[in-house]
């Protein structure tokens, strides 16, 4: 059996990546299960696959989920708490890899343990490389740890890549890698329309069911901005590389543009499972439980380049990109305050990029950080963002 840990079960990654091992159940094995604070949601999942370690990020419900496991007749379960219990499952010997699905910047410590203790990680936590891209890639390399991409886009370039890539892209042949968004809700909309977005309109992907952060970043395209910080870590590829491509139909999830003229293409039904399974069952396939892309009832690719005046969110992560060091740490927590703010009814959803930027620019990030200074760097961050907002 191939036991995994999955950090962030509750969220839709986790669901997801839990169905994957439903359906593969001689194969895979649910070793430990984590969540923030969603206990309720949690004991059912252990009731159903019956892990031996759940863990609940809030330390103040420790003793709530080690109760509702008890009642349940789970007392056999270890129940652990805090990013401690985070990074002690995530480093279990007994753990073959770790799905790492922690939205934001929680997930990094325990993305980093994964790393430390030599783990096939499949990464669905972008901040985590966008935060701390080269100390995570050195670590992976140090001790033997391998990254795959869950992220849809990150997995079809993945995908369509050769397999000596880290080599350097024009080494192996590769030009350009076309990475696609959706466009998110509001892709045809125009800057006047733009400033009365309500979080309610945000958080309804068209194509996607994802949590309210995600879909508020997607909506921004700053979900895709991240995702090229993350491509530039993954595939070793700099800005110039990596050019994005709006694909409303999110059929095609990435491409790969060769110098001998070939582009290469990963297609699929949107559903976040066959990324998840091909990262479990690498390099073999396995199923997904997604149903096959009816090519006959596909009536059309559109392609349209991002439109970078009413989507400024794009174009300050390809600037954080440029700035290096600590601008992505910035840009990242500045993000992370603006959206929260605005699914508050604080700011409207114009001011995400403003706060972004204000911090981007009044934020010293040249310099070469370490674990600890890029923690402080995040820290120092929203505590100015939020001073922005007040």
């Amino acid at each position: 059996m191939i036991n995994l840990c999955i950090l962030g079960s509750t969220g839709s990654i986790g669901c997801s990546t839990l169905d994957v091992i439903r359906q593969n159940s001689d194969r895979y094995c649910a070793f430990a299960l984590t969540a923030y604070q969603n206990i309720q949601q949690l004991v059912t999942q252990c009731q159903e696959f019956n892990p031996h370690y759940a863990v609940i990020a809030d330390k103040t419900k420790y003793l709530e989920l080690k109760q509702a496991l008890n009642q349940s007749g789970l007392q056999h379960i270890e129940v652990l708490a805090g990013i401690e219990g985070l990074q002690t499952v995530a480093s279990l010997p007994e753990i073959d890899q770790v799905m790492a699905a922690i939205v934001g910047a929680a997930g990094l410590l325990p993305t980093l343990a994964a790393a430390k203790a030599g783990k096939r990680i499949l990464l669905a936590n972008k901040e985590a490389l966008v935060i701390s891209g080269a100390l995570l890639m050195q670590t992976a390399s140090q001790y033997q740890a391998e990254i795959l991409p869950v992220d849809s886009e990150h997995n079809a370039i993945f995908q369509a890549m050769p397999t000596d890539f880290q080599k350097g892209l024009e080494q192996t042949g590769v030009e350009q890698i076309l990475l696609t968004a959706s466009g998110g809700p509001f892709r045809q909309w125009d800057l006047p329309a733009l400033e009365k977005v309500t979080p309610a309109q945000a958080i309804a992907h068209p194509n996607w069911d994802m949590g309210a952060k995600i879909s508020v970043d997607s909506a921004t395209l700053m979900n895709k901005g991240l995702e090229v910080i993350e491509a530039h870590w993954l595939f070793n590829a700099s800005a110039a590389q990596i050019t994005v491509v709006v694909h409303p139909q999110s059929v095609i999830h990435s491409l790969v543009q060769y110098k001998d003229g070939s582009v290469l293409a990963q297609l699929g039904n949107p559903d976040m499972r066959t990324p998840i399974a091909h990262c479990m069952a690498y390099p073999e396939r396995i199923s997904s439980g997604v149903a096959p892309l009816d090519l006959f009832a596909l009536a059309r690719f559109d392609f349209e380049k991002p439109n970078m005046a009413c989507f400024p969110c794009l174009q300050l992560c390809y600037d954080a990109l440029q700035m290096g060091q600590g601008a992505p740490v910035v840009l990242n927590a500045a993000n992370e305050i603006a959206v929260a703010a605005f699914l508050q009814n604080k700011i409207g959803f114009m001011q995400i990029p403003i706060l972004i930027e204000n911090c981007l620019n009044k934020i010293a990030h040249q310099t070469t950080l370490t674990l600890d200074g890029l923690l402080e760097l995040d820290r120092e961050t929203r505590l100015f963002a939020q001073q922005d907002l007040s």
